[in-house]
């Protein structure tokens, strides 16, 4: 149990500034371990993923995903007449949603002896922070747990007139049309779940290709599907406007001339950690490139009192990476118990329709290891398009190195995929061989049988031979 005797000038043992998840996490443990602790919002507790992020984006790409289950199910006998969407009431549902969950992190605090400022909070010195409304509070450590913002990109003309996908959540209707900037997988997750709903969607992308920093063939692919479910892209472009022509439209120019109109634009081209205003360079926190905060292995600034952790330290921006900072430094500073996060092995979903699951290493980063390497992979159409008459495609690809045999990486396309990436990252984890993979009994009929049935090498340029997964046993 953490003891409070060489603490005793100060208010609390733990003064956390953003009730996100990274910041709550850290708040509940340490307050576990014995800490007093005393945590500051703003806004609404939950940060990013629970208000603005993960959470309802996901509800939206369930919802996008039953225009696609409605055509499917014609080919199984079923018949789905004046099936209609109200965006209303999907906003309605999400709000009383995102409104339950503030209220569990809100009780879950709280169960902990956590006590909970609703007012910003910045930092006055090593072990000082001010409040909005002016009162001191001294603390034993500082926890910087911000979280980041939508870029808005350069200063273009008009560039209020867009969103962002703070905003896209809110929006009083669902546009008949929108140009969305970005080729990450926030532009493209809003781009897929807002075709599904029934909106135009065109992609402005200053690059050539989406998805920097996933694996090339998984790039390719996804790509595909995104034209075939009728998503316009428009490569190596910019906006360099947004101007209001009157009745809800817009026209958008683009740095080669062109005009697009739609009724919304959305700018989805990174985010910035929210390091501004926060007093940090009053004491000299040390900020990196990015204007992040910089940090150790163990979330420690280089001032000796002041960590940080999640988005704002632009370290690998996950929900589920800041929640295991914030208790690795919780443990460590208060339980006794130091440890470190490994980012080795982080599995990544991109919701997507039809979605991605990946975890562990591209071809590429393997290759530029100097690897030899044995590459497995599958193109398929599931069972379930057989009848459906679905023309999307299962992808799936193994990347193994060929001294050791052990599975560096894997990628997937297809219905179910984040949910098979997050058991295959055990796999990763325990260091699983392409031999493990193969003695591991398959279970038919499903696509993932086929992670496990692989057989076949192939160089990256190989084609793949049709199958139907699930459709006979493999041989």
């Amino acid at each position: 149990m953490f003891s409070h005797v060489t603490q005793a000038d100060y208010d609390v043992d733990l003064f956390v500034i953003g009730g996100g998840s990274g910041g709550v996490r850290a708040a509940r443990i340490a307050a576990n371990h014995g800490a007093r602790v005393r945590i500051a919002e703003e806004y609404r507790l939950g940060g990013t993923c629970v208000i603005r992020g993960c959470v309802p984006k996901k509800l939206f790409v369930y919802a996008a995903r039953f225009a696609h289950e409605f055509e499917e199910a014609a080919g199984f006998g079923w018949t789905v007449e004046g099936a209609t969407f109200d965006w209303p009431t999907l906003i309605a549902n999400k709000d009383k949603e995102i409104a339950r969950l503030e209220g569990a992190y809100r009780a879950n605090l709280e169960r902990s002896n956590v006590e909970i400022v609703r007012q910003r909070a910045t930092v006055e010195g090593p072990h000082d922070v001010r409040l909005a409304d002016g009162t001191r509070v001294t603390a034993h450590t500082i926890l910087i747990a911000t979280g980041g913002h939508p870029n808005l990109g350069l200063d273009i003309p008009g560039r209020e007139l867009g969103i962002t996908s703070n905003e896209a959540f809110h929006l009083e209707r669902l546009p008949k049309s929108i140009v969305i900037q970005g080729g990450g997988y926030i532009a493209l997750e809003f781009a897929s779940l807002f075709a599904g709903l029934g909106s135009r969607v065109t992609v402005v992308h200053r690059g050539d290709k989406v998805l920097r920093g996933f694996d090339e063939e998984v790039r390719e692919r996804i790509l595909g599907e995104l034209v075939q479910a009728g998503i316009a892209f428009e490569f190596g472009t910019t906006i360099d406007g947004i101007f209001d022509v009157g009745e809800g439209s817009k026209r958008i120019r683009l740095n080669d001339g062109r005009d697009l109109f739609a009724d919304e634009v959305m700018l989805a081209i990174g985010r910035t950690p929210n390091t501004t205003g926060l007093g940090l360079d009053k004491v000299g926190v040390q900020l990196n490139a990015s204007g992040a905060v910089a940090v150790d292995d163990r979330s420690r600034t280089n001032i000796p009192s002041i960590y940080a952790v999640g988005d704002v330290t632009d370290r690998v921006n996950l929900t589920p990476v800041a929640i295991r900072e914030g208790h690795a430094f919780a443990d460590t500073v208060f339980g006794g118990k130091p440890w470190s996060v490994n980012y080795d092995v982080i599995p990544t979903a991109v919701f997507t329709e039809p979605e991605i699951g990946v975890v562990g290493l591209t071809e590429a980063e393997a290759r530029a290891q100097g690897r030899r390497l044995d590459i497995y992979k599958t193109d398929f159409r599931s069972l379930k398009a057989t009848l459906s008459g679905s023309k999307s495609r299962i992808f799936m690809k193994l990347v193994v190195d060929q001294a050791s045999d052990k599975v560096l990486g894997v990628h997937l396309i297809g219905e179910g995929s984040a949910e098979i990436v997050q058991v295959a990252a055990i796999a990763l984890n325990l260091s699983a061989t392409k031999a493990d993979f193969d003695r591991t009994m398959a279970l038919h009929p499903s696509s993932a049988e086929e992670l496990v049935t692989l057989r076949t090498k192939h160089a990256s340029s190989d084609p793949i031979p049709e199958v139907s997964a699930g459709a006979t046993p493999a041989i």
